[in-house]
């Protein structure tokens, strides 16, 4: 699995710890950075189109999610967790493996 799920979920993590979590509002500086190389490295992924890119990444971000859930938070994901996980990595898996027309 690739780093830029985590990247995006620190990011996004950083803004959720200084508004839900009273850290301090420097938290976001980091955060800002690590969404920035988020975007960055998306953008190099070889896709010839930008949404379908984006929606095949939106499993890998679920499943990162649950990752970054039971790591850094401490929570179990429980097993319909893993169940939405397991079927949004199947669509994502449809995505990037299907013979797509260059319409």
């Amino acid at each position: 699995m690739s780093a830029q799920p985590f990247f995006e979920i620190a990011g996004c993590f950083a803004f959720w710890a200084w508004l839900r979590l009273d850290k301090s509002i420097w938290w976001i500086v980091p955060g800002l950075a690590v969404l920035s190389l988020f975007a960055y490295l998306l953008a190099l992924v070889d896709s010839a189109a930008a949404g379908r890119a984006y929606a095949a990444y939106g499993g890998i971000y679920i499943a990162s999610s649950l990752i970054w859930l039971w790591l850094v938070e401490g929570v179990h994901p429980d097993r319909w967790d893993l169940l939405g996980a397991t079927i949004c990595l199947v669509g994502a898996a449809i995505i990037v493996a299907a013979p797509h027309s260059r319409a």
